[in-house]
């Protein structure tokens, strides 16, 4: 009798579990770690959808080239603004369905695809305690003693570093490779991801290193740490969004496109800050968290679009790896 009311539970429970509509979400793996947003994107959907979200993490754009129409994934995030132009060529995504005019970016945004959920800035932190006079402009930082010890990520493998050979592009230009030569003797190392390199600052290994403008304000308002600080520059800073996008072929179209609504409400946007400790795309400055207002952010922003951003990156990459490896 005992055995028989398990296998009855264990059935009732499948039949549960199977009436349940799962909202498969890819994310990359940084996404539902514990101090990333994914866990309390989860929880805060599932309370309102009546499904069950799935992450599940990977490299995204190698996935989806690989996967293509086989894609187990009802919607993407965390496709950034400089790769969004090889993502939409796949031609696996639908129109997002959201109103624009809702964001609250530093630039206009008309892109009927891939909707952004975060922004930030591309920037070098440094630790005061280990730096006394930190470069007040990109010409400065060049200027440096080379005993300064510098750590950035390789653009091929990472996002930051892409967007670090953007940025670089988008203030030298054809003296692109000039600006890198100089900054070459401070580099400590490149590392495969942004992670790796945030590692070796926070152990001090390295003076500075190759982040956001907001990564200030994990040490700020997690740690009370406030040596950690954003170098702003008046040359501008490379603009980058995160982005998601419904999956055309989703199995769950409903679902997704409540997902999309839920990345436009106010309750996403105030986990934004604190969870992946970036700026919020719909949520104005007045809702943000206490204290991140004051955060120093760059008066003049740097932005290629998609389009621009893929027809310049092999340029950019090649003239990083070239001037590097000499």
């Amino acid at each position: 009798m005992r055995r028989t009311l398990i296998m009855a539970g264990i059935v009732l429970a499948s039949q549960a579990a199977a009436e349940t509509p799962v909202l498969t979400v890819y994310a990359g793996d940084y996404f539902t770690s514990e101090w990333g947003p994914g866990p309390k994107i989860e929880a805060g959907f599932e309370e309102i959808c009546d499904c069950d979200l799935q992450f599940s993490t990977g490299d995204l754009m190698p996935r989806l080239l690989l996967e293509g129409e086989r894609t187990k994934a009802d919607v993407v995030i965390g496709l950034t603004t400089d790769v969004t132009a090889k993502a939409r060529a796949t031609d696996l995504f639908a129109p997002h369905g959201q109103n624009t005019a809702d964001l609250t970016l530093p630039i206009a945004w008309d892109d009927d695809t891939f909707l952004p959920f975060n922004y930030g800035h591309t920037a070098f932190i440094y630790d005061e305690t280990r730096i006394d006079t930190p470069p007040a402009s990109f010409e400065d930082l060049l200027a440096m003693d080379d005993d300064i010890k510098i750590v950035i990520q390789d653009p091929r493998t990472s996002i930051s570093g892409l967007a670090l050979v953007l940025w670089v592009h988008a203030v030298y230009g054809d003296e692109a490779d000039a600006a890198w030569a100089q900054l070459a003797p401070k580099i400590l190392t490149v590392t495969k991801d942004w992670s790796a390199s945030y590692g070796l600052f926070t152990d001090g290994e390295a003076d500075m290193v190759l982040s956001y403008t907001t990564s200030p304000a994990y040490h700020m308002f997690a740690e009370e740490d406030f040596n950690k600080k954003a170098a702003i520059f008046p040359e501008g800073h490379y603009f980058m969004a995160e982005t998601v996008g419904k999956v055309a072929q989703t199995d769950v179209p409903e679902l997704a496109d409540a997902f999309m609504d839920y990345v436009m409400s106010t309750d996403f946007q105030a986990m934004i800050p604190t969870a992946n400790w970036s700026l919020p795309s719909a949520l104005p400055q007045d809702q943000w968290p206490e204290g991140w207002a004051q955060l120093p952010l760059p008066e003049k922003v740097l932005f290629y679009s998609e389009a621009e951003a893929a027809q310049i990156q092999g340029e950019a990459i090649e003239t990083w790896r070239a001037t590097l490896s000499q």
